[in-house]
């Protein structure tokens, strides 16, 4: 659910949109985020044929898109998002389920850098490095990807039965939401008010944490953030959160 509400920010050109637009960087979130929830899945499953199957056409697909770009700087770019992508995923899952690797993530990212030569390879590094370097830059990318990575951990979160797993990822989610706005110190508050939003309209239109230990967790989050974040952080971060379900709550009622 996207209210749109980091966006009406003002914020700094993105120096990397003539390489790729907001909807390629999308796109390549999305990309990233199919790629990670296939391969886990299919580790879950134990069956390694598919597993292996997988890897391979999601190598073949990524590889193709990435070509498909007008220059060789876009060329690394795309590939860039979807490798920085990808990574991410998979260490927001071994953070929070307490994994130390997931192979089959691993050999997919060493493989989309295989057949790279000595050039494209330092074209994919200078690309790779760009999207972090300048908060920014990439910016439709970082938005979509931590969106997606947040709300799917919360999900995961308020789904559990277990309240040992329930409080593990409660911990990751609390800790990388919060390691945001000191590792992005313009836009990282904005990306947790839009995390919280998400949460809260999803609580209010789907009913979603409604088991008691859910609700139990989905408040420990929100409380852990205002306890461990500056005021000067913590204030217009609930403050963006709360507007953005206020007007989704007057366009109900107009509706």
């Amino acid at each position: 659910m996207n209210d749109g509400s980091i966006e009406a920010f003002s914020l700094p050109a993105d120096g990397l949109a003539s390489l790729a637009t907001p909807e390629v960087q999308r796109l390549a979130a999305r990309m990233a985020q199919d790629a990670f929830t296939r391969i886990f899945r299919l580790t879950l499953e134990g069956d390694e044929a598919a597993l292996q199957a997988a890897v391979e056409e999601i190598e073949r697909l990524s590889r193709n898109w990435a070509r498909a770009a007008s220059d060789e700087d876009s060329r690394a770019l795309r590939q860039a998002l979807l490798v920085s992508g990808i990574d991410q995923w998979g260490l927001a899952w071994c953070q929070a389920f307490g994994l130390t690797a997931i192979p089959a993530v691993s050999a997919l990212l060493g493989a989309l850098r295989n057949d790279l030569d000595a050039a494209a390879d330092a074209r994919f590094q200078q690309q790779f490095a760009a999207i972090e370097k300048i908060e920014s830059d990439a910016v439709d990318f970082k938005m979509e990807l931590r969106r997606n990575i947040h709300m799917a951990l919360w999900h995961a979160m308020v789904a559990c039965e277990e309240r040992g797993e329930a409080l593990a990822i409660l911990a990751a989610l609390g800790g990388m939401l919060a390691a945001l706005t000191t590792h992005m110190p313009t836009l990282g508050w904005r990306l947790v008010a839009d995390a919280l939003a998400s949460i809260q309209l999803r609580c209010l239109a789907e009913a979603a944490a409604s088991t008691e230990l859910a609700r139990e967790t989905n408040a420990a989050l929100f409380t852990a953030l205002r306890q461990n974040l500056p005021r000067e952080i913590s204030e217009p971060m609930f403050a963006h959160a709360n507007q953005a379900v206020i007007a989704w709550q007057q366009s109900r009622r107009m509706h």
